[in-house]
């Protein structure tokens, strides 16, 4: 969350609004927008910000207590939840803070064939999301395995 918050406060001291800036040739440029809705600009019209404020808090709630529910052993699981945490508290605390939306900046793509533009806490997110995804899928395949193994 610290390296969201510290780029997000760099990227709008720094940059003006809409205005590309090539920092790995026209393949990753820094360019200042914000985002009124959520993941790849998904919106629900005008109470975007506070339908998305509202979803993200229940989501943090679910994660918290899965967190809370796993154990220490669980080192992998608590980092995915960690980085999905962190990354949704930072744009929450945007959504809360600027009522224009979220901070994002990265720009990737190839010349005009641009992708969507995000920020550290969409990549936290993202990471952490397929992490996690990845973790409960080889959870439940080893406990179908060792039920199937049992139920023999």
């Amino acid at each position: 969350m610290a390296a969201d918050v510290v780029t997000k406060r760099m990227v709008m001291s720094r940059l003006a609004y809409g205005i590309p800036h090539d920092v790995l040739g026209d393949v990753v440029r820094f360019t200042l927008v914000f985002n009124r809705g959520a993941a790849f600009g998904t919106t629900v019209g005008e109470a975007s910000r506070w339908i998305f404020t509202a979803l993200a808090l229940a989501i943090l709630f679910v994660l918290v207590r899965m967190a809370h529910n796993a154990s220490p052993a669980e080192g992998w699981k608590l980092f995915a939840l960690g980085l999905i945490c962190g990354g949704a508290i930072g744009n929450l605390v945007d959504r809360l803070r600027w009522t224009q939306g979220v901070v994002d900046f990265v720009d990737v793509g190839l010349g005009e064939h641009r992708f969507w533009v995000f920020n550290v806490a969409d990549s936290a997110v993202s990471v952490g999301a397929v992490l996690l995804v990845l973790i409960l899928w080889s959870e439940e395949r080893r406990a179908r395995s060792t039920s199937s193994s049992v139920a023999a």
